[in-house]
C-alpha cells in the first residue's frame, strides 16, 4: 500500500471512532444526565462578553429564558430571531440569558453584530454550564421560574412565537 493510502486509512479509522464515541457518549448522557422539567436548574457563575459577572441566583424571582447556542448551528441561527423577539417583548420579570457553546468571544462578538443582536451572551467555552445542564445538542432551551425550577426544556429549534410566550405565561402563573 503506498503511504497516501494508509494515511487516508488512519483518518478514516480516527474519524469512525470518533463519530462512534461521540454518539455512544451522548446517548448515555442523554438517558442519565438530562435535567428534568421540575427539578431545580443547576447554579452557575459565567461572564458576559460585556464583562459583566452573572450567576443564575441573581435572577431569583424572575422567569428565565437560557439558551445554549452556536453561531455555526443552522437551527440556533434561524431560532434567533425569534428569541431577540422574546427578548424584545418580555417583562421585567423575565429574564432572558443566551449561552454560547464553545466559541471564542470574537466569532460572538461578530456574529451578534454582523447580526444587530444586543442582547445578554455567555461564552461556556469549557462546556461546563452546558454539562451541567445536560445539553448534547444545540439548540437547547430552558424556562426556569422564579423559584429556580426548570418549567420546559425545548431541545431543538423554536419555531412558534406564540406557542414559546404560552410557556412564558404558564411560567409565569404555575411557579
Amino acid at each position: 500500500m503506498s503511504m497516501r493510502r494508509i494515511i487516508a486509512l488512519l483518518v478514516i479509522i480516527a474519524a469512525v471512532t470518533t463519530v462512534v464515541w461521540i454518539f455512544s457518549h451522548n446517548v448515555t448522557r442523554d438517558s442519565s444526565e438530562r435535567i428534568a422539567v421540575g427539578s431545580i436548574a443547576p447554579e452557575f457563575e459565567a461572564t458576559t462578553i460585556e464583562g459583566k459577572k452573572v450567576r443564575l441566583s441573581d435572577f431569583q424571582g424572575q422567569i428565565v429564558v437560557l439558551n445554549f447556542w452556536a453561531s455555526w448551528c443552522t437551527s440556533c441561527v434561524r431560532e434567533m430571531p425569534l428569541l431577540k423577539d422574546i427578548h424584545k417583548s418580555t417583562s421585567s420579570q423575565i429574564e432572558t440569558l443566551f449561552i454560547n457553546v464553545g466559541e471564542s468571544k470574537g466569532t460572538v462578538s461578530e456574529y451578534l453584530k454582523d447580526h444587530s443582536f444586543s442582547f445578554p451572551v455567555v461564552i461556556d467555552v469549557t462546556g461546563k454550564i452546558s454539562t451541567s445542564f445536560g445539553v448534547s445538542a444545540l439548540p437547547a432551551t430552558f424556562i426556569i421560574n422564579g423559584e429556580g425550577k426548570i418549567k420546559e426544556a425545548i431541545l431543538g429549534e423554536i419555531t412558534d412565537f406564540p406557542l414559546m410566550q404560552q410557556w412564558l405565561e404558564d411560567a409565569r402563573n404555575h411557579n
